[in-house]
């Protein structure tokens, strides 16, 4: 697929926790990267806080969940207070994943950890390197750095843009960033408080001020994000704070210090396309959002762990442009999705409007208390919900699929794998058998745990799945699917 000529399978632009994580994927496949960065060092500061169950899923397939388990904090509930009074206590504990909580992870503490794995596998972040300019060039890309004041050139068969909202790759592959910004600046600060506030519970505070979010890191350390009409000096102080907290906040919360504090303009935007030739974007590159909810680095985490087996699959083992086309047509709608429903979310808990406020006060207890509504919420919030029906390369509702066969790093890899349950009849495992023999650098076959046959990609989703016992047409659809990736001319 890729030239000879290539001295590299994909260059990484970035290295936040997008780029870190998509540089040790890289690592786990096999496949040679660099991961370059214009800063000098990781990040200082806590940022991203929040990751969700099906982040903690992917790093569990990835092989790197065990560091980020010891480093949480675990929240198991949610609550939402306004005018000093609790509308709402949704317990968020899934029962279909083995991570039943959200796990708060400040965002220093995750680049450091994905950091240290990537030294452990051998590689390292290239800081102080600035990417200047690409050009695909037939089956590669010319890339530009520069250090030092000192430009190279090297030849890369992908590059991926993980360099964040201002992104330079981005900005190279003329991608408009479509959307608007929010009118009001966003308040983030980190502060001790004292232990008012449940250790295991996020707050959400509506407030005809506009909305406030407590996300507690331990029992006496919180983040707070909240909007602010007017920002007061370069930074907030601590007087702003707890100023915020007294207006939205539920009673009680007392904060003794700032450990650091920032003001911000919130975009919610994202590109048309998420890839361009050989160049892709991933992250906040691709799209930004909202604050409330948590969900942009997980969303970004999302793209590359979509990303980094199709690379693979096309460097290694035939895919084609059809797989490659596919990243975009499943990550924009997850993206696109994640946008509308934050934004709704900041919307409806800063609404100036006193009869929607009243409204809003008065359907949340409500729905708070049916299952229908409690199960969707986590559903979404914890990303479990996430599924590719409609993907060009899935057959079926691409619904996530897990089980324990999948976890530790060596679960699941570059292959696709077959799963054929104990029902099936003999000629149904003869012929999966003969089908696996057939493509052994594509796929894998295994013994299921439930009836049918069930096409697992390597990020964890069904391409394929059917409960019917008609094994010899479930193979054949099974056989298309996958010659449809890797038989089609090579990427240009």
């Amino acid at each position: 697929m890729p030239a000879a000529s290539s001295e590299l399978d994909v260059l990484i632009v970035g290295a936040g926790p997008v780029g870190l994580f998509l540089a040790n994927e890289c690592a786990r496949r096999g496949l040679s990267a660099r991961i370059v960065e214009t800063r000098d060092r990781q990040s200082e500061h806590s940022k991203a806080l929040a990751i969700f169950p099906r982040t903690l899923e992917i790093f569990d397939m990835a092989g790197v969940a065990g560091p980020f388990l010891e480093a949480a904090n675990r929240v198991t509930s949610v609550s939402v207070t306004a005018h000093g009074r609790q509308l709402a206590h949704v317990r968020f504990e899934p029962e279909q994943s083995p991570y039943p909580f959200i796990a708060m992870v400040p965002q220093d503490v995750t680049e450091k950890l994905l950091a240290e794995e990537l030294v452990r596998r051998d590689r390292r972040v290239e800081y102080e390197t600035t990417f200047v300019s690409a050009e695909e060039r037939g089956d590669g890309v010319r890339v530009t750095l520069e250090k030092g004041g000192r430009r190279t050139e090297l030849t890369a068969s992908f590059v991926v843009g993980c360099d964040g909202a201002h992104s330079a790759v981005r900005h190279l592959l003329s991608l408009p960033f479509e959307g608007a910004q929010y009118e009001d600046s966003f308040l983030l600060a980190d502060v001790e408080t004292n232990e008012t506030l449940p250790a295991d519970e996020l707050q959400l505070c509506p407030s005809k001020f506009g909305p406030a979010a407590i996300f507690p890191m331990g029992a006496t350390r919180r983040r707070i994000v909240a909007t602010i009409e007017q920002t007061e000096g370069d930074a907030p102080s601590l007087e702003l704070v707890r100023s915020v907290l007294r207006q939205r906040a539920p009673a009680g919360i007392e904060v003794s210090s700032v450990s650091w504090a920032s003001y911000f303009r919130i975009h919610h935007r994202q590109v048309a396309k998420l890839r361009v030739g050989r160049m892709f974007v991933a992250g906040d590159a691709a799209h930004i959002h909202s604050p409330f909810g948590g969900q942009g680095m997980n969303t970004g985490l999302g793209d590359v762990w979509n990303l980094a087996w199709k690379l693979d699959l096309a460097l290694r083992r035939g895919g084609n442009e059809r797989l490659l086309d596919s990243y975009s047509a499943e990550r924009r709608p997850v993206i696109k999705d994640v946008i509308e429903t934050t934004d709704r979310l900041t919307r409806a808990l800063g609404t100036g409007n006193r009869f929607a406020q009243a409204l809003r006060d008065t359907i949340i207890p409500v729905l708070s208390h049916l299952s229908p509504f409690q199960h969707a919420f986590v559903n979404r919030l914890s990303g479990l919900g996430i599924a590719y029906e409609g993907s060009p390369i899935v057959e079926g509702g691409g619904e996530r699929y897990w089980d324990d066969s999948l976890r530790g790093g060596d679960g699941i890899r570059g292959r696709l794998v077959l799963l054929v349950g104990g029902g099936a009849d003999a000629a149904t495992r003869e012929a999966a058998g003969k089908l696996a023999a057939s493509l052994p650098d594509v796929l894998e076959l295994r013994p299921g745990s439930i009836e049918g046959i069930t096409l697992v990609r390597p990020d964890g989703y069904a391409a394929f799945s059917t409960r019917s016992h008609e094994g010899a047409a479930a193979l054949d659809a099974v056989r298309m699917l996958l010659v449809s990736l890797v038989e089609s001319p090579s990427p240009r």
